[in-house]
Order: structure tokens, then C-alpha cells, then sequence
């Protein structure tokens, strides 16, 4: 039955923090399989897990001087004003207005730390997720981190990667439904509708918070493009209400981007992961006008994943910050010890999903430890 289910889950979640190292293909098949990870308080320890965030060395909080003379400030503030909706119903107007003002800091924090970063419309979206499940301090670990990964493309200067990824999503449609791949086209409809779907990761258009964490734990244990592929499912469910519209652009878009709340997520979900399988990116390349692989940050996610694996069970970090804090030179010279020949193997998604299974392996094969990312607190 269901409590039994959830129990075996939470359990086989909580063996997989406890290993070591940290069983982060376990973490990811629990978070992509019925039900994802299930509540907030699984969620604040496997996240930080699924995007390598060491949660033992947090950093401190923003302050409030990162307001003064932010050139992002005053869009960020619009935004954050208008994100109402966003926050549970019935919250009393304090406690809102004291998160809207973490998460104007947040993001003006993580955009100071990373000026290659460029703030963009529905950004606010995502962070105010991580903020209401997280917390502040945490989310503003797990933004930068997701923001110089996954979000990347997203926050170039111009929306040209925004495009190329928005691109994928025809090709998996006609690999899928020609007809109305071949419809959407004579309608002449492109891809807009989906742009806000694509950088909100969903949370923007979607109402119930549940469904919404929900794709973000989803999105957050699979491949960057991921998204796209749950957009494209979106729209083949849709199907017959599509053929029967008007062919034409105004109508077609209008309908597609009306978001239906009632959504069959994990029936949607579990498709998306066979869609990946049967239709990999590599595979839709050429049909999606691929730019150059290492401008995107697909092109980087084999490194990510490499170190995501390599993590130390919490218990395991605050002994050693404990050890560190009783001979710190001692801790140094074990911190700095060469090591060579170091290797990992691998399964970067295990795609056991309760409804349509998909085995996905990215990477199969024993990978030399040569990621691009600092590791020093993975030792």
C-alpha cells in the first residue's frame, strides 16, 4: 500500500545519504521516481546532495549593502513585488514581505558573485522555490550553484542559448507525433509559448506548490535539458486539443500557453524520461540548430555529475570540521595531500519511474577524475 511504499522510500533515501560516499545515483532514481522525494525535509537534505552543496560550509548570509548601486536592483525589486502568488495563501503579510526581502538579497548576492551572470525575468521564480523550502541561507547556496550550471544559458547577455535549447523542442514533438509537429508548423506557432515554462522551470505557470517542487526535484536529479523534454510531453498530451484548433498562430498559441493545472505529473514525467532515452539530445543536435557544445551547459554536465559523487555524508563533514578545528594544521597537510589515479564509475540517472520504466545511463564508463569544478570539499 501507499504508507508502506513512502516508508521503504524514505528509508532507501536515507541509506543512500548515510553511504559513503554519498549513493547520489540512489538519490536521483528516488527523486525521479512516483512521488519524487516525497517532503520539504527530504528535500533540504538531498538537494544540496544533487547540486554538490556542501551544507557544513554554507556562506554567511547577504547583507543589505549589496543594494546600493546594484544595476539589478530596481528590476529585481519590481519583480519580488509582483510575486504575490507565489507565496502559500493565508501567509501573513509579514512573514511575505520578510521573505520577499530575502529573496531580493539572494539573487542580488549571487548575481555580485558571479557578474558573468545577467538577472532575467522569472529568475525570481526559482529562487523564491529554493527559499520556501530551504530556507535562506541554503538557497542561497543551492542558487548559485544551480546558477552557474543548469540556469547558465539562460543568464548569458543575450537569449541566443535560451533559443537553442526553446529549439529542441519541435524535433522531440515530430519524433513523436508528426501530425502535430506538422500542424504547430503550418500554424506558423514557433516556441514562445513555452519560454516562460522553460525558465521558470515551470514555476511561474503552475499554482499548486506541490507540483511545482515536485518538477523540481525531477528537473534537479537529470540532465539540464530535461525541461524541454517536459514541455514537449506537455504539449503531445495535449494532442487532440491542439488538432482541433485553428490553425493558425494566434489560436495555437493561445491555447498552448494557457497551462492546464491538472496535469497527470507523474504519468508526464515518467514520458519525459523515456523521451530522453529513446531521443537523446545528441540525437535532435542537428535539427536543433546546435550552437557550439561548450558554450551550453549540457556540454558541462558530465563534470557535475563526476563530482556530485564524490560527496561525504553530512555526519562524515562535521567530524572533520570538527578535526579541523582541534589541529587545523594537521587538518591543512590532509587537505593538501596529492592524490593520483583517482577514478569513478558511474550511472548518472537511474530512470526507474513507476509508470513507463527507462534505465538512462549518461555516463557508463570508468571516468578519469578530471573535472572542471573546485573539489576541495570533497575530499
Amino acid at each position: 500500500d501507499f504508507d508502506s511504499k513512502k516508508k521503504r522510500k524514505v528509508a532507501e533515501i536515507y541509506q543512500a545519504l548515510n553511504s559513503d560516499p554519498i549513493d547520489v545515483a540512489t538519490l536521483r532514481r528516488m527523486a525521479i521516481s512516483e512521488g519524487g522525494l516525497l517532503t520539504d525535509e527530504i528535500r533540504c537534505k538531498v538537494w544540496p546532495k544533487l547540486l554538490s552543496v556542501n551544507t557544513d560550509d554554507l556562506p554567511p548570509l547577504p547583507g543589505k549593502e549589496l543594494r546600493e548601486d546594484n544595476k539589478d536592483y530596481q528590476q529585481v525589486l519590481l519583480d519580488v513585488r509582483r510575486s504575490l502568488r507565489r507565496f502559500p495563501p493565508g501567509m501573513p503579510d509579514d512573514q511575505r514581505e520578510g521573505l520577499q526581502e530575502e529573496l531580493i538579497d539572494i539573487i542580488l548576492h549571487v548575481l555580485k558573485r558571479n557578474p558573468q551572470l545577467h538577472y532575467y525575468q522569472g529568475y525570481h521564480d526559482i529562487v523564491v522555490t529554493f527559499l520556501l523550502v530551504v530556507g535562506d541561507r541554503l538557497a542561497t547556496a543551492l542558487v548559485e550553484k544551480l546558477s552557474t550550471h543548469h540556469l547558465r544559458d539562460f543568464m548569458d547577455p543575450t537569449m541566443d542559448n535560451t533559443k537553442h535549447i526553446l529549439n529542441y523542442l519541435m524535433p522531440i514533438i515530430d519524433q513523436v507525433n508528426p501530425e502535430v509537429h506538422d500542424f504547430m508548423q503550418s500554424a506558423e506557432v514557433g516556441t514562445i509559448f513555452a519560454l516562460s515554462w522553460l525558465i521558470t522551470w515551470f514555476g511561474h505557470v503552475l499554482s499548486d506548490f506541490r507540483h511545482v517542487v515536485r518538477l523540481y526535484d525531477f528537473f534537479l536529479a537529470c540532465h539540464p535539458l530535461m525541461p524541454i523534454y517536459f514541455a514537449a510531453v506537455i504539449v503531445l498530451y495535449r494532442e487532440q486539443e491542439v488538432l482541433d484548433c485553428e490553425c493558425d498562430m494566434a489560436s495555437v498559441h493561445h491555447l498552448l500557453s494557457q497551462i492546464p493545472q491538472d496535469l497527470p505529473y507523474e504519468t508526464l514525467i515518467s514520458r519525459a524520461g523515456d523521451l530522453f532515452v529513446q531521443f537523446p539530445p545528441s540525437e535532435l543536435a542537428r535539427e536543433a540548430a546546435q550552437q557550439q557544445a561548450e558554450r551550453t551547459a549540457a556540454s558541462t554536465f558530465k563534470d557535475f555529475e563526476l563530482a556530485s559523487v564524490q560527496q561525504r555524508p553530512d555526519t562524515v563533514l562535521r567530524q572533520r570540521f570538527r578535526e579541523r578545528l582541534r589541529g587545523e594544521e594537521r587538518t591543512k597537510s590532509i587537505l593538501t595531500k596529492p592524490r593520483t589515479n583517482r577514478f569513478v564509475k558511474l550511472a548518472v540517472m537511474g530512470l526507474t519511474v513507476a509508470l513507463g520504466a527507462a534505465a538512462l545511463a549518461v555516463v557508463k564508463s570508468a571516468l578519469e577524475w578530471a573535472p572542471k569544478f573546485e573539489l576541495q570539499i570533497f575530499p
